[in-house]
């Protein structure tokens, strides 16, 4: 999934969301909400098409506040060879009340800096992925994440990564 995939997803199921049960208040569609604020740590391997794999360590703060049906989240990531991208942006997230299972849906644009690593064409790069996981009593989360990054042609190059990622949350 090379393209905005996640990223049109995450729309359609946000906006449908919305539609159906958040616009109906006085408090208007993207009212603010409160949620359950998180920390979480991935660790995983940058899956570049035309380099040799890598590592990469991801931290992402979901701030506990919402906008509608979507949350709001900033990240962090360094890959192996110094590779550095910070961002901001949302989230939308597909739960039961009756099962500890979920799936995330993200979108965030942010700043790329290779330094020794793969170029991605240029500073801009647009996160966007999903992540399935288990949430234990607790309010612990495991996932599984798969993400891409590229610059949705905006720069005259734009090669994309993939990263898969276990990750880890914890309620704040």
């Amino acid at each position: 999934m090379a393209d905005g995939t996640f990223a049109v997803l995450l729309l359609a199921f946000g906006l449908t969301d919305m539609a159906q049960n958040h616009c109906g208040t006085d408090a208007g569609c993207l009212a603010g909400n409160d949620r359950q604020a998180r920390f979480a740590i991935s660790a995983g391997e940058v899956l570049e098409r035309r380099a040799q794999p890598a590592g990469e360590i991801y931290l992402r703060y979901d701030f506990g506040r919402g906008f509608g049906p979507f949350g709001t989240a900033a990240g962090l990531s360094v890959g192996e060879k110094g590779e550095l991208w910070m961002g901001y942006g949302v989230t939308y997230e597909l739960t039961r009340p009756d099962t500890p299972y979920f799936a995330e849906l993200h979108l965030m644009p942010g700043l790329y800096a290779p330094n020794d690593g793969f170029d991605l064409g240029g500073p801009l790069e647009f996160r966007s992925g999903i992540e399935f996981g288990y949430e234990t009593r607790s309010g612990v989360r495991f996932g599984l994440a798969y993400d891409h990054r590229s610059n949705a042609d905006i720069f005259a190059q734009n090669p994309g990564i993939e990263t898969v990622q276990l990750r880890v949350s914890f309620p704040m």
